[in-house]
């Protein structure tokens, strides 16, 4: 079961970093528009721009907190525990807030399923 939720929590920091590569460094390309909704005005707005990559920094701070969970600490479970939870509520805020579902699935489905796994793996100790 560790070494599932090692390559889980591997591919949950590479979907956040990812996400931090779209935000900070190619923050006017199609694929951010497409990932976004948003269109190449909105991406090239200096105020957004901005935005974005001050989001994709935090991204990925979160991202290389995983690795960090995975390869160094000697707590891993229970810090991929802390962080697949904030990963889930910063999903569902960010569902409520622009009242789109499928930010949840996108952002939140591996985490969701790591949860599992951590929860399924506590439960066997």
């Amino acid at each position: 079961m560790g070494l599932i939720i090692k390559a889980m929590g591997i591919l949950v920091a590479l979907e956040f970093m990812f996400i931090m590569y779209l935000e900070t460094f190619a923050t006017t390309s199609q694929q951010t528009g497409k990932t976004f909704h948003m269109t190449k005005n909105d991406l090239t707005n200096s105020n957004v721009q901005l935005l974005l990559k001050n989001q994709g920094i935090y991204n990925g701070l979160i991202g290389m907190a995983i690795l960090y969970a995975v390869f160094v600490s000697k707590n891993m479970s229970e810090l991929l525990l802390g962080i697949m939870m904030y990963i889930i509520l910063v999903a569902l805020y960010g569902t409520i807030s622009s009242k789109n579902i499928s930010i949840f699935f996108k952002q939140a489905s591996l985490a969701v399923i790591l949860l599992v796994l951590l929860l399924l793996s506590w439960s066997r100790l």
